[in-house]
């Protein structure tokens, strides 16, 4: 008995110990869910629209559109004000008895867009009117402890502030309506400690503002910092600074010592304790926060500084969107972006245009990104002064300590407060710069989607720091990866230049609940992503990787006289390259028909050590024999493991590719003959038919079965008048041949091995689109492509990086690129580097073709053009399959023509180019023989 009476009391002292404990800290109860993968339902009623004028339920968080309710409005539409409807939600909950001597406060991370607030039918304040911003109650006295309690709060989708609407709702952007971020509770002991605002630089100074209630009783405040290293063998002792309490706002100064930094190359944070203490030492409150130590400096005609560098942002504009959910989001959304953005060798994101949700900052924070945050306005008059003050309040005391933030963003586009400009520096303890992305303004020039001639920073603010917060808009397929590599070469040197970021990172294609799901960009409006809506790779995911990598090699080919070096720069801003890891590989590629697998023989690892900023040599082992191989491999990944990029380069000229690859098959003694107005070529069970006035192919035809390539090859370009046709056999093969009054010329020569092997040589016209041959295909017919060659994304002039040199294959498909059937990469459009190539087609109408001259782009039929194409339309050849030594650019929603790369191709005369330019292709229209 004695026993268990001690055993009571002890267990007694631990529970009465934990309740202590937990008193110390906020304590949080969700009421709804904590994202769009985690939801609860309240009952809900709409006003208007769709599942209107009746009480059922709705998830929350979500957008209430996208649960069947209301109607769905873009920013742009001019119906926007007839879609005014309401949402009156209701939800039933129990407060723990433990809280009733707790201040209890209900928060709310996001509402769109007025938020009316009742707990127990009793108003919890006074309604709040901003879409993007975190606002809270005290309800303590409102609540029943221990018992049931009934939150309403009325939602109005349209602001009734003028100044809301013309900030948010008429953007360009998707309108939404509801609670679309999640709802909890926090309890906190009353003397509490309300926030903090940390300043922790880089070199160890530490300064936080603590702001208390009910503090009169308490003695001190202590914070405890404890390093969160990245790495592992990267350690740190906890700091603890501390300061007695002065008032409701208390100041802790102190110095860290031996800090790790935090930067987006290596995110170091530390887990901050801050500790209300009473005048024995005790405990009266804890709250907890992730900062990171790093210096930001904005230096006048200079640059940015973040730990005494100066860095240079690849950034990216990114909405908080999924097609499923709209602007709900959910943690792990939030780490699949930050790590898909990285992926792209991106270091910075601009919140566009709005503050996003906590826990995509604190992924920016972990894994490691520069952040402009922003301020919600766009275009149209800005938030009024009282209700712009009070949301920039409540963006700044929510985010003010995050590491990754570097600047704050007044509005966008002249949706501009400038009254506000100087209250971000007295609510921020960082002092952080203010931009107004679009203007001219404080020491930065932001211009939006700028000509490649304003790089010649020659305008009239040539001091300022250039940071483009828009730039090579991505609509459809043009722009983002199309012209920036023109962009970056200049951006890259101009030392003014703080970087840039693209519109935008993803399509905002909602899955419209109206119309069975299926997706609505609002015409031009929002198919503007890198990536497709549920993050599809478009081309210029790969290019912008290749083109922002931060190992840069300079531009070589491989010939017989290699050596194994490479010329490269180390772009990194803080990291050495031998903390990062190469790999080389010698690559063999399988042939036409051969269904073996690629071969890759690793090669001795590869070591380079340079610092940030310095250019030297990177060399591969040359193994014996090494041109036997088809490539030459290099990947690069960054001290974490993630790829920076793989560079491949063949080995091999195409001629010489070809020469070893065409079959060696004797199919019989070769017929010519005529028939009207054909000549008829015969080998074996080919049959090849050309038009007797032009020399053109017309018709294929394999064991009865017609292949249909025909009328070509076309020379495009120019016009040819034709001067002489002329067909001959000599001994086992036939030549077929065609003159120009210009001297253009080509010949077909057909053997005993029943390859069709066509010359073509020709002088293309100055300053052209394109040039090279084309023939007919019905596109019809075709069910896919295996080819030797870049792949297996199409390119264009201004987008030639990023498609890598390899074996690929690809069915068909006839996607418009963000606008319909999002399957990606696109069959059609131009192929850079090909060697080779099998077109499929049904019942066996397909062919193979060798391409035995270097630098020849295949092109595959004309893609679709979309709907609304703005500047991104561009011409293509006559024909369906093109051999071309020459193509053209993409343009972007604004501009055509973007840079050097995005000019006319010239020739200014055979003269110059010693001769015509010469295109040789093999046709194998024969079945492929057995692999040996």
């Amino acid at each position: 008995m004695k026993k268990l009476k001690v055993l009571i009391c002890f267990l007694f002292l631990v529970i009465a110990g934990t309740t202590g404990l937990q008193a110390q800290d906020t304590q949080v109860k969700y009421l709804s869910g904590r994202g769009a993968d985690d939801t609860v339902n309240w009952n809900f009623l709409c006003s208007a629209g769709r599942r209107s004028g009746k009480w059922t339920s709705i998830a929350v968080p979500s957008c209430w559109e996208q649960q069947g309710f209301g109607a769905y409005n873009y920013g742009h539409d001019p119906l926007k004000e007839r879609l005014n409807e309401t949402g009156t939600y209701r939800y039933t909950f129990t407060v723990p008895a433990g809280w009733k001597n707790l201040e209890t406060r209900i928060v709310f991370e996001g509402v769109m867009t007025d938020a009316e607030v009742h707990i127990n039918g009793m108003p919890a304040g006074a309604v709040h009117q901003g879409a993007f911003y975190e606002f809270g109650y005290n309800i303590s006295k409102l609540l029943k402890f221990g018992g049931k309690n009934e939150l309403q709060v009325l939602v109005k989708k349209n602001s009734g502030n003028a100044s809301v609407n013309e900030a948010e709702r008429t953007a360009d952007f998707w309108m939404f309506g509801g609670i679309f971020r999640p709802v909890y509770l926090e309890a906190k002991p009353k003397m509490n400690i309300q926030r903090v605002a940390v300043d922790a630089r880089g070199d160890g100074a530490f300064t936080a503002d603590v702001y208390l209630s009910g503090f009169r009783q308490a003695a001190a405040v202590q914070v405890k910092l404890t390093p969160l290293p990245v790495k592992p063998s990267k350690t740190g002792k906890t700091v603890v600074l501390s300061a007695a309490v002065t008032g409701a706002k208390t100041q802790i100064k102190g110095t860290a010592g031996n800090v790790l930094t935090w930067t987006p190359e290596l995110p170091n944070r530390y887990r901050a304790v801050f500790e209300l203490l009473d005048q024995e030492g005790r405990v009266l409150h804890r709250y907890n926060e992730t900062i990171g130590f790093r210096t930001v400096e904005v230096r006048d005609a200079d640059g940015v500084y973040v730990n005494g560098v100066r860095i240079k942002m690849k950034g990216v504009n990114r909405h908080t969107f999924h097609p499923k959910y709209g602007r709900t989001s959910s943690k792990a959304l939030s780490i699949r972006d930050v790590n898909t953005i990285k992926d792209m060798n991106m270091n910075a994101v601009r919140m566009s245009h709005y503050p996003p949700e906590k826990h995509f900052l604190d992924a920016c924070d972990s894994l490691g990104l520069f952040v402009l945050d922003e301020l919600t306005g766009w275009q149209k008059p800005p938030y009024d002064d009282t209700v712009g003050l009070k949301l920039l309040k409540e963006m700044v005391i929510r985010d003010v300590n995050h590491p990754g933030i570097l600047l704050w963003d007044n509005g966008n586009e002249g949706g501009n407060n400038y009254t506000l400009d100087t209250m971000f520096g007295k609510l921020d303890i960082q002092q952080r710069e203010v931009l107004h992305p679009w203007q001219q303004f404080g020491k930065f020039n932001t211009a939006h989607y700028i000509s490649y001639n304003y790089l010649a920073h020659d305008d009239h603010s040539r001091r300022k720091i250039f940071l483009p917060t828009e730039f090579m808009h991505g609509l459809y397929d043009g722009g983002a990866g199309a012209g920036l590599e023109d962009y970056w070469q200049q951006m890259w040197r101009d030392p003014l230049c703080a970087g840039g970021f693209i519109w935008d990172y993803a399509d905002e294609a909602l899955e419209r609940t109206d119309r069975n799901d299926s997706l609505d960009t609002d015409g031009n409006h929002a198919p503007d992503g890198i990536l497709g809506p549920y993050l599809e790779k478009e081309g210029s995911y790969y290019a912008v990787r290749e083109i922002w990598a931060p190992v840069f090699f300079e531009q070589r080919y491989i010939t017989p006289a290699f050596d194994g070096k490479f010329r490269i720069e180390n772009r990194f801003i803080y990291t050495d390259l031998k903390e990062c890891h190469f790999e080389a590989s010698w690559i063999k590629c399988p042939g036409p028909g051969m269904k073996a697998p690629v071969e890759k023989d690793l090669a001795k690892p590869v070591t380079v050590s340079l610092k940030p900023g310095q250019k030297g040599t990177l060399e591969v082992d040359m193994p014996g024999g090494w041109m036997r191989y088809d490539a030459l491999q290099i990947t690069a990944r960054d001290p974490f493991g993630r790829l920076i990029h793989t560079w491949t380069w063949p080995v091999k000229s195409a001629g010489q590719s070809a020469a070893e690859l065409l079959p060696r098959v004797t199919y019989g003694a070769t017929r010519l003959s005529e028939e009207g107005d054909s000549w008829q070529v015969a080998v074996g069970e080919l049959r090849l038919s050309f038009n007797k006035k032009t020399a053109l192919l017309t018709r294929v035809m394999r064991n009865g079965v017609v292949i249909p390539l025909s009328n070509g090859p076309v020379l495009i370009s120019r016009e040819q008048v034709l001067k002489k046709v002329a067909c001959y056999q000599q001994q086992d093969t036939v030549y077929l041949s065609a003159l120009y009054e210009s001297g253009n010329d080509f010949t077909w020569k057909i053997g005993p091995d029943g390859l069709a092997r066509l010359t073509v040589n020709y002088e293309p016209k100055n300053n052209n689109l394109f040039a090279g041959v084309s023939f007919d295909f019905p596109e019809s017919e075709v069910t896919g492509i295996r080819w030797l060659g870049n792949g297996p994304y199409r390119v264009y002039k201004n987008r030639l990086k990023g498609a890598s040199f390899g074996l690929w294959e690809k069915a068909y498909n006839n996607t418009v690129t963000g606008e319909s059937g999002y399957i990606y990469p696109e069959f059609k459009g131009y192929h850079a580097g090909t060697y080779w190539a099998e077109l499929g087609a049904k019942d066996k109408k397909g062919f193979t073709v060798y391409i035995a001259s270097d630098d020849i782009f295949l092109r595959l039929f004309t893609p679709p053009t979309p709907r609304s194409p703005a500047k991104t339309a561009i011409e293509y050849p006559p024909g369906n399959i093109s051999f071309l030594h020459s193509i053209n650019a993409i343009g972007t929603k604004f501009d055509s023509l973007q840079g050097p790369q995005a000019a006319l191709n010239p020739f200014n005369g055979y003269k110059l180019y010693e001769g015509l330019l010469q295109l040789k292709l093999v046709f194998d229209f024969n079945p492929a023989p057995p692999e040996q």
